[in-house]
């Protein structure tokens, strides 16, 4: 299986959120499987500064994006299995940031484009294409597109993976034509059209052949039109072709017992080092050095859909609980102030960083005891999972991959991994927040019991990996190929076949000789039988119907046969009359 992986940012080379970390760690995932995959992602500034002594030039050639003939480069780097391929262009990439410019639309329109020209200077010609949210949303339609003209674009298969489908790339109908290059028709047949302007992921859904999302709960969410984003029909309309696979992190990246970014290493069998990472966490951001109380950690941007109105409104409520909060992230401008004003008046209990630093995220993670993500919405988050790695007991909102990736804790039979609640509603985020506190401080050792089903956890992308190679191989045909062989080709069947015979036959000559005694009489009684119905057969040969032994017969038949039997000729009688006679008396 030939897999090209078409993304906008990926871990270690560019990060803005958890695509990054996706596309970081699938590929070489699914390389492990036995895949032969690579991955396409921009030139960025940070890359080439980055990484620039690592990069070999392959070759440069021109991409066309409607009346646009722009220099494309082509730069590879071999790592941990997987070919990453980057696209060169500096008028569009040779920027401080990945995202957030006015001419964002040109730019990935270019980049889709760009993935589709350049494939002929790739190593393999790919089966299948994956593509990930808006920004590379043009590839399966520039693929049909082309496919039109040249067959061999037909037999590319394209995935498309909604990580968030609030991002949808929306933009005016002028730039159908005059910025991505597409004829009219892609409108007015309402492929690319929606509420009049262009849709890119609306586009991508319909043209794909198969649209995953991050988690199985989102993949059904999807369908409703809460958290469609006034997509639900075309979800619906699309839904045979629709599935949904949970996330993984990097367990060896996230490895609390290795991790060199943490103060003290520590494991799920003994997690005394967590001790340490907690102080080290409160002296980090001005808490109190208090060892019994719980740091309760929120990690994330600072957006309505986080949940973070729920906080907001019970803030008060929480710091009342004898709890330490600390919050890191960066978003709207209303929360930003808000978080900052609450951190005065909790001085030394309440630290706010409206930041984003991976160096202070781990130690949070870390160095705290509870991690709140009571989201609106949220198609998988990584952070939960990264909390739970390191001990940190999770308390999430039950909606799309938290509600996949966190069982409820259930104190009468000791179970769970974290702690959950179902209404978007403050009360009860802070029922569940108040639960968690006190389990923390009136009963540490269930406290710890749950810390360590939590530290557990399989998230590792081997098990993602395995369901997506499966989604490759029926939209290429391969499942079906299986499913579709013809008997004699199939050696599984033959094989269960002889094994079971041989089987059989061993069995046979292991039964004790007392039982083969036991059968040999009971198969030379069945021939005595035998023999005996055979003498009374020759005795009643000129009955048509049963032996004279077959009393169950029902008389009906009896009676129309003799009926029968009558008619016949003089010359019959006489011949059959002995078993007349006897039917005759029968009758009476």
């Amino acid at each position: 299986m030939k897999i090209l992986y078409a993304t906008s940012e990926a871990v270690p080379f560019c990060k803005t959120g958890g695509l990054a970390d996706v596309a970081g760690s699938l590929p070489a995932a699914l390389a492990e499987q036995g895949a032969e995959v690579a991955v396409v992602l921009p030139l960025y500034q940070k890359v080439r500064e980055k990484f620039g002594d690592q990069l070999q030039f392959i070759c440069y050639d021109y991409v066309d994006l409607a009346w646009r003939h722009s220099y494309c480069g082509l730069f590879a780097l071999e790592r941990d299995g997987v070919t990453w391929y980057f696209l060169d262009n500096e008028q569009y990439f040779n920027r401080p940031n990945l995202y957030g410019y006015g001419d964002d639309n040109e730019r990935f329109g270019f980049f889709s484009r760009a993935v589709v020209k350049m494939l002929d200077h790739m190593k393999f010609w790919p089966e299948v294409i994956h593509c990930n949210d808006w920004q590379t949303a043009l590839i399966p339609i520039y693929l049909s597109d082309d496919g039109v003209r040249e067959d061999r674009y037909r037999s590319i298969k394209t995935a498309l993976t909604i990580h968030n489908i609030e991002y949808q790339g929306r933009y005016g109908l002028n730039t159908l034509g005059d910025l991505f290059g597409l004829d009219q028709g892609w409108a007015n047949d309402g492929t690319i059209i929606m509420d009049g302007d262009v849709n890119l992921i609306k586009g991508a859904i319909l043209c794909a052949d198969a649209v995953n999302a991050v988690s199985p709960t989102y993949a059904n969410e999807l369908k409703m039109a809460y958290f469609a984003h006034r997509l639900e029909d075309i979800m619906r309309q699309c839904e045979y072709k629709l599935s949904g696979v949970l996330n993984g992190i990097d367990m060896k990246l996230y490895d609390p017992a290795a991790d060199t970014r943490i103060t003290k290493n520590y494991s799920a069998d003994d997690v005394s080092g967590k001790a340490e990472n907690k102080l080290a966490l409160q002296r980090m951001v001005g808490l109190r050095e208090e060892a019994d109380t719980p740091i309760l950690a929120i990690v994330s941007r600072l957006v309505s859909h986080k949940g973070l109105d729920l906080i907001c409104e019970v803030l008060h409520d929480i710091m009342e609980l004898p709890v330490q909060l600390v919050i890191l992230g960066k978003g709207d401008q209303k929360y930003e102030e808000f978080f900052h004003w609450a951190a005065q008046q909790y001085q030394g209990r309440m630290a706010v960083m409206l930041d984003y630093n991976e160096a202070l995220s781990m130690a949070i993670y870390s160095g705290a005891d509870l991690f709140l993500m009571p989201s609106k919405s949220e198609p998988c988050g990584l952070s939960q999972m990264i909390a739970m790695r390191y001990g940190t007991v999770p308390i999430v909102r039950e909606t799309g991959g938290l509600r996949d990736s966190v069982q409820p804790y259930e104190a009468w039979r000791d179970a769970g991994t974290g702690f959950t609640f179902a209404n978007y509603a403050s009360g009860d985020m802070l029922y569940v927040i108040r639960e968690a506190v006190y389990l923390y401080k009136d009963y540490p050792e269930a406290f710890a019991r749950l810390q360590g089903r939590a530290m557990k956890c399989d998230f590792s992308w081997n098990r993602s990996a395995k369901e997506y190679l499966r989604i490759y191989d029926t939209i290429t045909g391969r499942a079906w190929a299986v499913e579709e062989a013809p008997a004699e080709e199939k050696p599984v069947k033959k094989t269960r076949k002889t094994a079971a015979k041989k089987t059989a036959e061993k069995a046979e000559e292991k039964k004790p000789a007392a039982k083969k005694t036991a059968a040999k009489k009971t198969t030379e009684k069945a021939a005595e039988k035998k023999s005996a119905a055979k003498k009374t057969t020759k005795k009643a040969e000129v009955v048509e119907s049963a032996p004279a032994e077959t009393t169950e017969e029902a008389p009906v038949k009896k009676t129309r046969k003799t009926a029968v039997k009558k008619e016949t000729t003089k010359k019959e009688t006489t011949k059959k009359g002995p078993a007349k006679s006897k039917k005759d008396d029968a009758a009476e």
